[in-house]
């Protein structure tokens, strides 16, 4: 009997001690789980960091910092410009290609155009009006439209401060602080005196607005390809300027005739 009994016992410690061995085996792979959990956290931390590291690093065009969705404005016409609604967008240019063919390619005028809108819009109304009794049907309502006070301040504040800044750049260059800028100025000036002679201001805004739905569409598709074309066209233009610089803008006596005219 007391063979058995121990027996009994052994057989009862060598069942709780495999009891206690899973047990234990289970709690050190979960430790070893959360821990390549936490470290694979740790790693995917460290990736996003770095390629954010990276895209930081990566040069844009006109060294901007902004998507170029906020760069258009953000809102209803950056969507347009970008055709995030390609109907809207459609229609917008579509309705731009009509203006610019009854100006250009019909010859139609402005102000000749608005009356006639505003006559066949004043008829269709007013017959619409007067036949409703007749046909036992309501008259069209007319909403009261007026243009909200803050809207059209925040515009004038928004042209204002425009303005202000194209005024102080002028000043800026007229004093003859800066001669890469000025140079620039009078070369983009140049260049649209060129354009203005081939084209009229109708068309030329016609193809400013196009290129305005299509640029900027373009190049948020392929911003990474013209991105590294930039930055090659950069680099070749700054080394172009330099020799410039050396063979030409050095020799002009600039600082001989500031303390001639001072």
């Amino acid at each position: 009997m007391a063979d058995n009994v121990a027996g009994e016992h052994e057989k009862e410690d060598s069942f709780v001690e495999s009891v206690k061995d899973k047990i234990s085996e289970t709690f050190h792979k979960d430790d070893s789980s959360s821990s390549s959990s936490s470290s694979d956290s740790d790693n995917e931390d460290k990736k996003s960091s770095s390629v954010s590291d990276v895209k930081d690093k990566i040069y844009r065009l006109f060294g901007r910092e902004k998507p170029v969705h906020k760069l258009l404005g953000g809102g209803k016409p950056a969507d347009i410009f970008l055709w995030k609604d390609k109907k809207v967008s459609a229609g917008v240019l579509g309705f731009a290609t009509l203006i610019w063919v009854l100006f250009e390619l019909v010859e139609y005028h402005l102000l000749t155009l608005v009356c006639h809108t505003l006559i066949l819009a004043l008829a269709v109304l007013f017959l619409w009006s007067n036949a409703a009794s007749f046909i036992n049907k309501s008259p069209p309502k007319f909403p009261e439209v007026n243009l909200p006070e803050d809207i059209v301040l925040g515009v004038a504040s928004a042209l204002r401060v425009e303005i202000n800044k194209a005024f102080e750049v002028l000043r800026c260059i007229a004093s003859g602080k800066d001669l890469k800028k000025f140079l620039g100025v009078v070369a983009g000036l140049w260049v649209l005196s060129i354009i203005g002679s081939c084209w009229n201001f109708l068309t030329l805004f016609y193809i400013c607005f196009v290129l305005l739905h299509t640029l900027p569409y373009l190049y948020d598709k392929y911003e990474d390809k013209v991105d590294a074309f930039g930055e090659k066209a950069e680099a070749e233009i700054k080394k172009q300027y330099a020799v410039f610089c050396v063979k030409v803008l050095s020799k002009i006596p600039v600082g001989a005739l500031k303390h001639k005219f001072a």
